[in-house]
């Protein structure tokens, strides 16, 4: 049997009809978008299923949208495919947002909490900074070094930029004030990058402009109830197994403000002994893995049709 990571994906994998027909077929689904509705006092599974897609797309609505999608993935193969998450995978671990889900997964937050967590970080970073100040743009072709280097360049001493997500060789996503972005991708290309392109965000997420997020989300956290997981969590901020809760909570804020390393927890994991790296509940960072280590397998369950061909996989 292969070693497995089971991975989630972050925002931007939302889209209309998320999850409708999962939650047709199987019961356990449905449980699950029922129960992150009740958490937040508002129909979420309805917009996930019909829509509208700038609502859906709200950083509040899409944060807990993608949570539920990956976990109701989660709760049909345990129910249809008799998946025990603590003796399939060897890890876990979640792009941005994706680490609550990840978290959940492994039974160190239950799926009320993370709901409510996943809101309250939604509004949080949203309210950050005013609308229009912050950006986020795709480096394509530059080294994580040479992207860090291009937003070093940009920043001024009122204005910054930093490398925000180190996702795969030659995908580097910088964030900071616009204007600061701007001239990051300028520098990028004068270092040979092949693109530089903002991207639909309406706000410049894992920068210091995050800090008043990453303090709501301190007092939060505080406040929420963490178990030891049952998976050991491969976190952003370190690219290393955690197991402690308090160190898990703290890892969080840090997050909030701090780079996404997930190119090098995608190298840990697989240095690690990992062969496969099942995605739930998207196609978005399954691709990424192959790019980061070619000789890794990576699976993407979305559909029932996935959960079914995957199960004869155990």
């Amino acid at each position: 049997m292969p070693m497995r990571a089971f991975l989630f994906p972050g925002q931007g994998s939302q889209s209309p009809g998320m999850g409708k027909t999962l939650a047709e077929a199987s019961a356990a689904a449905k449980s699950v978008f029922e129960e992150v509705d009740d958490a937040l006092s508002q129909k979420l599974s309805t917009l996930m299923f019909e829509g509208p897609a700038d609502e859906l797309t709200l950083t509040a609505n899409a944060q807990p949208a993608i949570m539920a999608h990956s976990l109701a993935v989660l709760r049909v193969m345990e129910a249809e495919a008799g998946l025990v998450l603590s003796e399939r995978a060897a890890f876990v671990a979640g792009h941005s947002l994706g680490e609550y889900s990840a978290l959940c997964a492994a039974g160190s937050l239950n799926l009320a909490d993370t709901a409510r967590l996943l809101r309250v970080r939604g509004d949080a970073m949203q309210a950050a900074v005013p609308v229009g100040e912050g950006a986020m743009a795709a480096l394509l072709g530059l080294s994580f070094e040479d992207a860090m280097a291009a937003a070093r360049e940009a920043t001024t001493a009122e204005e910054i930029c930093v490398a925000a997500n180190d996702n795969a060789d030659g995908q580097v996503v910088v964030s900071g004030h616009k204007a600061a972005v701007e001239r990051a991708i300028e520098a990028a290309k004068a270092k040979g990058a092949k693109r530089g392109m903002l991207l639909p965000v309406s706000a410049p997420f894992h920068s210091p402009l995050m800090q008043p997020a990453a303090d709501k989300m301190q007092e939060a956290l505080a406040a929420a109830s963490f178990d030891a997981p049952t998976v050991p969590v491969v976190t952003n901020v370190t690219a290393a197994p955690e197991t402690d809760p308090d160190r898990l909570k703290q890892l969080l804020v840090e997050q909030v403000t701090g780079t996404v390393r997930w190119r090098e927890s995608i190298l840990a994991m697989a240095a690690a002994g990992v062969e496969e790296f099942v995605e739930l509940g998207a196609k978005v960072v399954g691709p990424m893995v192959k790019r980061i280590t070619p000789d890794a397998e990576p699976i993407s369950i979305v559909t029932m049709a996935d959960i079914e061909s995957w199960a004869k996989r155990l």
